[in-house]
């Protein structure tokens, strides 16, 4: 029941996100306004249906690997993907010191797993289980494709609401309404894709804890890479934090202020409640 609330609210939330685009599209220069609107979020989501996942992998520095190089990991991520019903995904390791992991790819047939060096080190197989299947239901779920989307339609608005301001010389605008629309479009642009991307971190941990059979290891990872994620940096530019699996400490005001994940004593809660039910 929880799985089809979130897919609903991801639904609702993305229908408001581009919602707001065209509304901005509009109060810039009507129907005109609103055809470039279109024009524009489709042209960025272009771009990033077929290049997100390199930019991604090339920013952690990620190389991929083989099953001779990490046999482990490599027989965890195929058995959990035969058992998710999914092609094998490429799988990379980072140098990063910082533990975390993510997904990326804009289809199952074109997916990677990423897991840095810093998650290699603290975790167990059982919580290392727990975090690949959290990244598994990612890619069935398609979230890496939702996930880029809210982003580039949220950077697209953004542009629009300077746009309102700089470079609009429609003689009959509005001053005020081009300055609202400069600092107001931006901000509830960030606030909707942040609600989508904490619907899509809880029905990630559901449907992950289903996959490796038992919520106790994808909880009990959890813990350990938030306590560490808050001492080790991992400079990374915000539109990317969205992809991992805790909140990346990047230095970063605005990452705090619309954090992208939910928090994670609320998803421990929740594996937890699980485990009871089952």
């Amino acid at each position: 029941m929880s799985g089809l609330w979130n897919n609903a609210k991801t639904t609702m939330l993305m229908g408001a996100l581009m919602g707001l685009c065209l509304a901005v599209g509009y109060l810039l220069g009507g129907q005109v306004g609103m055809f470039y609107a279109l024009i524009i979020g489709g042209m960025m989501n272009f771009f990033a249906y077929f290049f997100s996942d390199k930019i991604a992998l090339a920013t952690m520095r990620a190389q991929q690997i083989g099953p001779q190089d990490d046999p482990a990991l490599w027989e965890m991520v195929e058995r959990l993907s035969q058992r998710a019903g999914l092609p094998m995904p490429r799988v990379y390791l980072s140098p990063a010191a910082a533990p975390n992991a993510f997904a990326t790819g804009r289809n199952p047939r074109h997916s990677a797993v990423c897991v840095t060096a810093g998650l290699r080190q603290i975790l167990n197989d059982h919580e290392l289980e727990g975090v690949v299947a959290h990244e598994l239901s990612h890619v069935k779920n398609r979230d890496i494709l939702i996930s880029t989307v809210a982003a580039i339609i949220a950077g697209a608005i953004s542009w629009l609401g300077y746009m309102a301001m700089w470079g609009h010389d429609d003689r009959r605008s509005n001053p005020l309404v081009a300055l609202l629309l400069m600092i107001l479009a931006p901000l509830a642009a960030a606030i909707i894709q942040a609600a989508i991307s904490r619907s899509r971190e809880f029905e990630a941990d559901r449907s992950g804890a289903e996959l490796a059979g038992d919520p106790r290891g994808l909880a009990r990872s959890l813990q350990k890479l938030e306590s560490a994620n808050k001492r080790i940096p991992l400079p990374i530019p915000d539109a990317q934090s969205s992809l991992f699996i805790v909140q990346p400490l990047t230095g970063s005001s605005f990452a705090k202020l619309f954090s992208t994940h939910p928090p994670t004593e609320e998803r421990v809660a929740r594996l937890m409640e699980m485990e009871r039910r089952h």
